[in-house]
């Protein structure tokens, strides 16, 4: 509920400071029972939800959302918001996002969706979808950057204290190794990893490790964790490097060094690869001291 009364918030305070000539936008909130075939709007938004449900089955809602598209009407989400979309038959073959954590999920439900979780918005022109909780915020001012033009967001964020930069999903994304696959050889060689990460993790190590020959041994664990050896230790090294970021003050050389990197300039071009921002930036952000 957060996201439907802030985005109600939004769109009141820009609503209030517009310039004359720009449009006038409203919005209603729609409970499910509301929804009426008659009804016409020029959007339609699913907000995020916290409860674990997805829309499988409400078949009355999707008919009314796939009405409403046709018509003309844009259709927008957040969060799993999209999985509304999807089950409206929207989202076949156009580029969207949803939250990362929901990737696996997603893809799995709606494969002919082209996610792009890395983004944090995707404007596919009629198709808006936006990912993760909070990012309700970010689909606010797009909506009214369409609608009302820049100088409106601009004057919204000022009397919201909303900082207006774009933003994607690289610095939020958390690896989560997979552990549960079920190949004790290869968790045995993820577990080790996890304590020797500043160890040379060559795949020779890694498969002694194992007990595996390194052929192997890269076809397996390809296979159990869904990424080849070296990504897998550059996406490890990457986390354990973002959690002393953000809990310790270590020189950011230090902390490469601590997490396998003795090239520093190799280990800033792994860092803002993966999280799409640099060290410094990062630390900024997200630092908790």
């Amino acid at each position: 509920m957060s996201a439907v009364l802030g985005l109600v918030d939004i769109v009141t305070v820009a609503r209030r400071d517009r310039p004359q000539d720009a449009p006038q936008l409203s919005t209603t909130i729609i409970e499910p029972a509301d929804v009426r075939s008659e009804d016409r709007v020029d959007v339609v938004l699913f907000p995020p939800n916290l409860t674990g449900q997805r829309g499988a089955n409400d078949s009355h809602r999707h008919a009314w959302t796939r009405a409403q598209h046709s018509a003309g009407a844009a259709s927008w989400s957040a969060c799993a918001g999209a999985f509304w979309l999807g089950h409206a038959g929207l989202l076949d073959g156009r580029p969207m996002t949803t939250h990362w954590a929901l990737e696996d999920e997603f893809r799995a439900t709606f494969p002919r969706a082209r996610l792009e979780t890395d983004q944090l918005i995707v404007d596919d022109n009629d198709i808006v979808t936006a990912g993760g909780v909070m990012a309700w915020v970010d689909l606010g001012l797009h909506l009214l950057h369409r609608w009302m033009g820049p100088e409106v967001v601009s004057q919204t964020c000022r009397q919201m204290l909303i900082a207006p930069g774009h933003r994607d999903q690289r610095s939020y994304r958390t690896f989560r190794p997979k552990l549960t696959h079920g190949d004790a050889a290869i968790r045995r060689s993820q577990v080790w990893m996890e304590a020797h990460i500043s160890d040379v993790l060559t795949i020779d190590t890694l498969a002694k490790q194992a007990s595996l020959t390194p052929r192997t041994f890269q076809r397996r664990f390809a296979l159990a964790t869904g990424l080849p050896p070296s990504d897998y230790v550059q996406v490890l090294r990457i986390e354990k490097a973002r959690g002393l970021l953000e809990r310790t003050a270590l020189p950011i050389s230090q902390i490469a060094w601590s997490v396998g990197y003795q090239d520093v300039a190799a280990f800033t071009r792994a860092f803002k690869s993966v999280c799409g921002t640099t060290a410094g930036n990062y630390r900024k952000r997200f630092s908790v001291l």
